[in-house]
């Protein structure tokens, strides 16, 4: 009997070390909450950046508010987004860019839940929305604009005049505060910086522009609404601007280089996705958010478009072409 039992038990335990393991259920469930659209190319980097992090160890949803075609639907898609949150009951959030902080986390969120949310992609100072919170922390997103200007000027040292045009939005705003904030510290004077809303604009503003400045800073250009009131893609908006306006174009993001723009030291939105994320996996860890600081994106990519070059005429010295990356027009 002492030989049958210790057989029997034998034959369990080898059974269950053959058995297939089952995999355990995915830790953490996370809403993110995007300001603009899913096929916004902001979006779709700071999507990569959290799913580099989160995707094996989360079950991830995404909300888009949609802000950059129809701003006056943010309100009614942050409530829908707060509906989600409720059935989702998640362990974490995050929010990304400046229009998901004001509709969304300040009239919701912030002081009414213990769930860890951390923001990316905005603009404006932390203050300005009272964070950080007991559960509230994130990345701020600073354009690299005098490190552009600088790359620039090593293109093309002729360039003494700069101007800057962006859309009359919150993140537009926030880009102003900034540039008056450092403008002492760039290589070039600051001739004007212009907020346009509609299509008309961006083709006055633009010939002014190519008479004023020898080259012009453009961001957050999405959302613009065409003569029918449409709002505009970012190619469609470039395609407009590039019409009138002849000289060289520093963009904020690889986007803009690859539609035209010369050049740019970019932020980027995986940088923005990754860190949040890394913050957010911290939080639903265990690590009290108020442990956990506000950061800034810090990292630059040097871009230059080879067809923008030539079509200026620009020959750089082979010293300034090291590092940075090549792109062509899409």
């Amino acid at each position: 009997m002492k030989v049958k039992s210790f057989v029997t038990s034998m034959l369990i335990l080898l059974t269950s070390l053959c058995s297939p393991v089952v995999a355990s259920a995915t830790p953490f469930k996370v809403l993110v909450v995007m300001s603009y659209e899913e096929n916004n190319p902001w979006c779709q980097e700071i999507k990569e950046g959290i799913d580099s992090v989160l995707g094996k160890k989360s079950d991830i949803t995404y909300f888009y508010m949609d802000t950059k075609s129809n701003f006056k639907g943010g309100a009614d898609k942050a409530a829908a987004a707060n509906e989600l949150y409720r059935r989702l009951a998640p362990h974490g959030v995050i929010t990304a860019d400046d229009d998901a902080q004001a509709m969304y986390v300040l009239p919701y969120l912030k002081d009414r839940t213990d769930v860890p949310v951390m923001f990316c992609g905005v603009n404006a100072d932390a203050k300005q929305y009272g964070f950080p919170t007991k559960n509230i922390s994130g990345v701020l997103e600073r354009a690299h604009v005098s490190e552009s200007i600088a790359f620039l000027k090593q293109l093309l040292p002729s360039v003494k005049k700069i101007g800057f045009i962006v859309n009359n939005v919150p993140a537009g705003k926030a880009l102003q505060r900034q540039v008056e904030a450092e403008k002492g510290k760039y290589l070039a004077a600051v001739s004007s910086f212009n907020l346009v809303s509609t299509s008309a604009e961006l083709r006055k503003m633009a010939a002014t522009l190519n008479k004023s400045t020898d080259a012009v800073y453009v961001d957050s250009l999405e959302g613009i609404t065409d003569d029918q009131h449409r709002p505009m893609t970012n190619k469609e908006i470039f395609q407009v601007f590039r019409e009138v306006y002849r000289k060289p174009i520093i963009g904020a993001n690889s986007y803009h280089v690859e539609q035209g723009a010369l050049c740019a030291v970019v932020k980027t939105g995986q940088e923005q996705g990754e860190i949040a994320a890394n913050q957010l996996l911290q939080a639903m860890n265990g690590k009290p958010v108020s442990e956990i600081k506000i950061a800034q994106n810090n990292s630059g990519r040097r871009l230059i478009n080879v067809d923008t070059m030539d079509t200026l005429g620009i020959t750089p010295r082979p010293i300034v072409m090291i590092g940075a990356t090549l792109v062509k027009t899409r």
